[in-house]
């Protein structure tokens, strides 16, 4: 089954056109609240049932949140309620835990006060956000269809209209859409919840490949509720979505029979008149949405990136040429117009542009983007030129600016230049963890594993709290798969893991290092963990293997055909088939 991105994307590979309609509507779902100066103040009182032991553990939990040290505040917390199973400690707990970077007390308070109240919807709210901010989208909408199952009356339909912001916020994220739609296939909705129901299923529906069952239900509801909110700027997107502009447009221009001005219906009317080459309409309807919802630099840069997901540089470039003559112009303006005039072919127009960008978020990108460039267009020597006098401008960036110039060298087909330049760059840099982590993991690629070792301890040396150096080294290590190195491998990764416990990379080497001490019950969730964070072609290779080693041969055959339509070269999961050709279910 293939899978795509409905009223997510406005291309293949470009601007979310839902975060674009959020920024002229605001986004309604799953809010977090607002920081409180006193995380438990709206938190009911504990008067009852304490001794002198009790009093003293809740004085502690008290002094420490208002000290600001909210993690000792919700493990003291935590401790009360369990000792005299109170909901109301368990809420503070929960509330308190939440201003602290210690997410899996948060969960285990919230778990806690759910299970002693029951009847209350607040845990299972914050238990809901929690799954969102690990990404685990199909336990968060379990927690709302919970949630949904609870409430009566308005609250339902409240719940009910937080569902299709969800999906498109889940698919924005990169959820996969079978499982969140076996959820809601499963779920019994209330009779008013429905029709909201049946939304989010074709969204889902739609970005699984099962346009056809999609838009039999759509036209349904279509049917039944022609003024349902969001019904016609769905049936739009996943109109779009499956190539019928035509047919998008028509449905947007419906949809805005029931709503004149929705800016959501005229930015894909404008998708779908770019899609068909109609770009002096789409032109008028982006004028149109500047002058109804502001001229904002915000607006005009994501509406010229509309443009460019399509290859149409002039209006983008109309659209962005104005700012420049502002007091202030924003620097990813000057990324986007350098961008637009390197695809049209004008290199030194679009050099100028991109030595505009100052020093901060876009800069070492917009470098990155003229050096490349250069070399591209047969120009290395005015390339590294270019990086030695931004490197004289900006000195702060020096060794930024050497990196990317060794991984040029390296690209085109100078490794001995780039090789050079590295050692040289270390020498003038001698205390840059970049440079030498780039050289060990240069050394790694090259079979040259002594060196590779040596970079890293000394990396280490001068940052023993690195994560990146512990778990390179421990991957590493573990990936040689020599028996006797494998325990120091796994300290080494779990070394990282302290220090990062929710870094994917590091998750997928402590999985991988399981795996190699013939742990595979134990390395698994570890794995799953990582390719959840992070869809890598290695983490899915790891997967896989472990998948197919215990016996879950479906589910690593899923893995493997979403690996197959993610990644345009993936070669360790080449490698993984021929070891395991039985995998192919080709083959």
């Amino acid at each position: 089954m293939s899978r795509r991105r409905i009223t997510i994307r406005a291309g293949s590979g470009g601007i979310a056109l839902f975060a674009l309609a959020m920024m002229l509507v605001g986004c309604h779902s799953l809010p977090s609240p607002p920081p409180l100066e006193d995380p438990v103040a709206e938190a009911p009182p504990v008067a009852r049932g304490l001794n002198a032991q009790g009093l003293s553990s809740l004085l502690v939990a008290e002094l420490a949140g208002q000290r600001g040290d909210y993690q000792r505040a919700g493990r003291g917390y935590m401790a009360s309620a369990r000792r005299y199973t109170s909901a109301s400690l368990a809420e503070r707990a929960a509330l308190a835990s939440r201003f602290s970077n210690d997410r899996e007390l948060v969960e285990e308070a919230a778990r806690l006060w759910q299970r002693l109240a029951p009847n209350d919807t607040s845990p299972g709210r914050l238990l809901a956000e929690l799954a969102v901010q690990r990404n685990d989208w199909e336990q968060a909408l379990a927690y709302q269809l919970d949630l949904l199952g609870q409430s009566e009356g308005s609250e339902t339909e409240q719940g009910a209209r937080s569902l299709v912001p969800f999906v498109e916020t889940a698919l924005e994220a990169g959820a996969s859409p079978a499982p969140l739609l076996d959820r809601l296939r499963e779920f019994s909705a209330p009779p008013q919840a429905r029709q909201e129901l049946d939304l989010a299923r074709a969204l889902l529906e739609a970005a699984g490949g099962l346009d056809e069952t999609a838009e039999q239900r759509l036209a349904r509801l279509a049917d039944e509720s022609p003024r349902l909110p969001g019904l016609w700027r769905i049936r739009a997107a996943v109109a779009l979505e499956a190539g019928r502009a035509q047919q998008a447009e028509r449905m947007a221009r419906r949809g805005l029979g029931y709503l004149p001005g929705d800016p959501r219906l005229i930015l894909l009317q404008v998708q779908a008149d770019i899609r068909q080459g109609n770009i002096a309409a789409a032109e008028t309807n982006t004028d149109a949405l500047l002058k109804k919802h502001g001229d904002t630099p915000d607006l005009r840069q994501a509406l010229a990136r509309l443009y460019l997901e399509e290859e149409h540089q002039d209006p983008a470039r109309r659209l962005l040429l104005p700012l420049t003559s502002r007091d202030s112009t924003p620097p990813e303006v000057y990324l986007l117009l350098g961008t637009i005039a390197e695809q049209q072919s004008e290199v030194d127009n679009a050099l100028l542009y991109y030595r505009q960008v100052p020093e901060g978020q876009n800069f070492l990108t917009a470098r990155s983007n003229a050096a490349r460039m250069l070399f591209d267009n047969s120009r290395p020597q005015d390339a590294r030129t270019f990086l030695q006098v931004e490197r004289l401008r900006h000195p702060s960036y020096a060794a930024d600016l050497l990196s990317l110039e060794v991984e040029l060298l390296e690209q085109h087909a100078t490794p001995e230049q780039a090789g050079a330049l590295l050692d040289r760059a270390i020498e003038r840099h001698p205390d840059s963890s970049q440079l030498r982590y780039q050289r060990a993991m240069r050394a790694a690629r090259q079979g040259q594993l002594a060196v590779m070792e040596r970079d890293l301890r000394r990396l280490l040396e001068q940052q023993p709290d690195n994560a990146n150096a512990l778990n390179a080294l421990g991957y590493t290590l573990a990936d040689l798969d020599v028996t006797e190195r494998l325990d120091e491998a796994r300290q080494l990764i779990e070394r990282a893991l302290a220090l990062s416990p929710e870094n994917p990379a590091i998750l997928d080497s402590m999985g991988w290092v399981r795996y190699r001490q013939g742990e595979l019950e134990a390395a698994l969730p570890w794995l799953e963990r990582a390719w959840q964070g992070m869809k890598d072609q290695e983490v899915a290779a790891h997967l896989i293997e472990v998948l197919w080693q215990l016996g879950q041969r479906e589910r690593a055959r899923e893995i493997l055909e979403q690996s197959l339509q993610r990644f345009e070269t993936q070669p360790k999961v080449d490698e993984l088939l021929e070891r395991f050709p039985e995998l192919d279910p080709d083959a």
